[in-house]
């Protein structure tokens, strides 16, 4: 079954997500990167350094934003944001990065995730994930849909009976 999720169910899906991709237009073509934020259920948040992407976006704060969820391709959901690109700094740069950080910490690099290549015993600096940057992006509409089919027995049994 295809459907619209409601504001709700895209909402969760925003909070759910760690990576999603930004596109953005110079006005002659469109850029498209994939980004690390988190969704506060206001703004979204992300962090960059200077390059292309931030020239374009201090240019055209006009922004695309998309997040999928898949369990395959029967089962899955996508969600589009449209919305403007805000720079920070001073204090809300801060609570931006406290923000950020908050939410993805726990997915940045352990010395537990391969012990073998960490015989030192020292512990991993991510300092270079930080990045001078911090923005958010002023969410104005929020759009999404989803797929959502689950497999027969019959169907399972056709698929290995193939092999």
């Amino acid at each position: 079954m295809l459907g619209k999720l409601n504001d709700f169910q895209s909402r969760n899906v925003l909070v759910s997500q760690v990576i999603g991709r930004l596109a953005c237009s110079d006005g002659t073509k469109p850029y498209i990167i994939p980004i690390t934020y988190t969704f506060d259920g206001t703004y979204i948040y992300g962090q960059t350094n200077e390059g292309k992407k931030l020239e374009i976006l201090r240019n055209n704060p006009n922004i695309c934003f998309e997040v999928d969820m898949m369990t395959d391709m029967r089962n899955w959901k996508s969600v589009i944001v449209y919305g403007q690109f805000e720079e920070l700094t001073g204090i809300e740069a801060k609570k931006a990065r406290d923000v950020l950080f908050g939410s993805i910490f726990q997915l940045m690099t352990s010395s537990t995730v391969h012990p073998h290549e960490h015989e030192t015993g020292e512990a991993i600096d991510d300092s270079a994930r930080i990045k001078f940057v911090m923005y958010r992006i002023k969410v104005d509409e929020i759009t999404g849909r989803f797929e959502s089919q689950s497999i027969s027995q019959d169907h399972i049994n056709a698929l290995t009976d193939v092999q």
